[in-house]
């Protein structure tokens, strides 16, 4: 069993090394598939280095700063493992959860698992208020308009079977890539798990980037796909190649 993990970076120069060797950590076999989206920091110069220092890593490098729906596209399409994991750059979510987040794919429950940042007992920081409210309300709004029962429809974390996730037209270019994958896959009836994950948030002086824009692209999003993207047929369900409740042994590294 392979991984795919997919990690769009934009300007994460500090945060890159110890990002990537903390996915290299993970106890899974895994290509981790950074790409870049047109930084400006030096985060090219540093990709470069590690790819060449580690046979896990592909850097893929972006003309210029296209979004990180665009990003995402990219490296979705170049991933070959039986499972792909959505990883930021800016170590906000650890990867130390994978395990918990590829159980019920492992198992043979789920298409499709989100990492939930308020379900379970999982360490948090504490931060914007608002902004949780914010993330709390779209993620009500995209559920009436599903009908499915998430309680972090933007976070990150998101694990899928390759190819249900290959089989997805995807076009937002920016944050809108959440709205769009969960309403996407609400029509297409895959079978969605939920799991608490930690969630170490920055301040916009750390490094932060998402606005309120992207919030008022988030609803617009949900609003769009709801509406235009037709109700498909469930993607076959195949058999898992691991005994429940069994995880991979750590794969061997140089």
């Amino acid at each position: 069993m392979k991984i795919s993990v997919v990690m769009p970076v934009y300007n994460e120069r500090s945060t890159l090394r110890p990002v990537i060797e903390r996915v290299l950590a993970a106890p899974f076999e895994l290509e981790l598939l950074c790409v870049d989206d047109g930084s400006t920091d030096g985060s090219r110069e540093v990709l470069e280095e590690l790819a060449q220092g580690h046979v896990q890593v592909r850097a893929f490098f972006q003309p210029r700063n296209l979004g990180k729906g665009a990003a995402l596209r990219r490296g979705i399409q170049e991933a070959t493992g039986d499972f792909v994991i959505i990883q930021d750059a800016d170590l906000e979510y650890d990867p130390a959860d994978y395990p918990v987040l590829l159980d019920p794919l492992i198992q043979g429950k789920a298409d499709v698992v989100y990492g939930s940042r308020f379900l379970g007992g999982r360490p948090h920081r504490v931060l914007y208020f608002w902004h949780s409210v914010g993330n709390r309300i779209l993620t009500l709004i995209s559920n009436c308009l599903t009908d499915i029962n998430l309680t972090d429809m933007e976070t990150c974390y998101k694990a899928f079977r390759r190819e249900v996730l290959q089989s997805i037209k995807l076009q937002e270019d920016r944050f809108g890539f959440e709205p769009e994958i969960t309403v996407k896959i609400a029509k297409r009836r895959l079978r969605i798990y939920e799991v608490g994950v930690g969630y170490w948030g920055r301040t916009y002086e750390e490094g932060k980037k998402i606005s309120w824009k992207d919030g008022a692209r988030a609803l617009w999003c949900l609003l769009k796909y709801s509406v235009t993207e037709p109700v498909a047929a469930a993607a076959p369900v195949e058999a898992s190649s691991t005994a429940p409740g069994d995880l991979p042994q750590p794969a061997n590294r140089r």
